[in-house]
């Protein structure tokens, strides 16, 4: 019997042969929301969830080998607060780093999940000091980007919409952002942050979430100009050709080039992606995506994405062209 052939998306001149639902995961497992994945530099794909409420195990770090198979899980501690999800190569050695939006805190680890650092509410800052009848501001950080030199941005993309700044040791550096408004240097759920390496000096990729927008900074968070072409946008990946990989939450997984135009849109899916969810994979359409949180490439170009779906839901891209 003939199998049936898997959905193609493209954009440009590039094409993808579909695979939903990849990696199997053993029955210990339940996905949550589906919010992060990277890989490292031995292939291996780490996935970041919330843990499903009927999942016997409450491990929210899951490990698969580059064909798909279960290695490894961890990460008890992150259940029901999973968001914003790093893999970094820092000298010789790999690390990820966690934010937990239930917890308020960021944390780096090593690949098996020994905890290195854990960075909480940010009490240093201007912004989030502590005054006499005054609530404590907002802190929910969904994700962060490490500079070359270590400094660690994390954006509080739920909570008070800034980015603060961090040395590699966990010192606080600045506080810039806020403002929750339009205005240039303003940002409105900064969701997503990426270290933009592509230029002459390193800048920081934020992204803009409600102001359906990307915005550039310096590393001192200067504002510089912005970028457009998403709807939505989550987070980030750069692949070595400057390829911009942008998992839109609304229903699409964006391509840029190195000069931030549009290479086009993969998988475009139906808009009542808000709705749908919640639902389960019958209402889900072959080819299409419902809302991508995390998205990034691996060695050779393909494209892994995490969605934020009830019953989590990770998608390998393979590129065919």
């Amino acid at each position: 019997m003939d199998m049936p052939s898997l959905p193609i998306v493209e954009a440009a001149d590039r094409a993808y042969e579909v695979h939903h639902d990849w990696g199997v995961l053993p029955a210990s497992i339940r996905y949550g929301n589906c919010h992060g994945v990277q890989v490292d530099s031995q292939g291996l794909v780490y996935v970041h969830h919330t843990v499903n409420a009927d999942s016997p195990s409450d491990h929210s770090v899951v490990v698969f080998d580059p064909q798909g198979a279960f290695v490894r899980s961890w990460g008890g501690a992150f259940a029901g607060g999973a968001h914003g999800f790093r893999l970094t190569r820092e000298g010789g050695d790999e690390f990820l780093y966690f934010c937990d939006i239930r917890r308020g805190i960021v944390q780096k680890t090593r690949l098996d999940g020994e905890v290195l650092l854990t960075l909480g509410y940010p009490s240093e800052s201007p912004a989030y000091a502590v005054r006499e009848g005054r609530l404590a501001p907002s802190w929910k950080p969904t994700n962060l980007a490490v500079a070359r030199n270590g400094d660690i941005y994390v954006a509080d993309g739920y909570g008070s919409s800034y980015v603060v700044r961090y040395d590699r040791e966990g010192r606080y550096l600045q506080t810039f952002g806020g403002g929750q408004n339009e205005a240039p240097g303003s940002l409105h759920c900064p969701h997503g942050i990426e270290i933009d390496a592509r230029g002459e000096a390193e800048e920081i990729l934020v992204a803009d979430r409600s102001n359906h927008r990307l915005q550039y900074f310096d590393l001192d968070g200067k504002h510089l100009r912005f970028a457009g072409g998403v709807d939505l946008p989550c987070h980030f990946d750069i692949f070595r050709d400057g390829t911009l990989l942008v998992p839109d939450l609304a229903a699409r997984v964006t391509l840029l080039d190195s000069a931030n135009d549009l290479i086009g849109h993969l998988g475009a899916g139906p808009g009542d992606w808000r709705e749908r969810r919640l639902l389960d994979r019958s209402h889900f359409p072959a080819g299409q995506f419902v809302c991508p949180h995390g998205a990034c490439f691996d060695h050779e170009g393909n494209i892994f994405v995490a969605e934020w779906v009830e019953i989590g839901r990770v998608t390998f891209l393979r590129q065919i062209g």
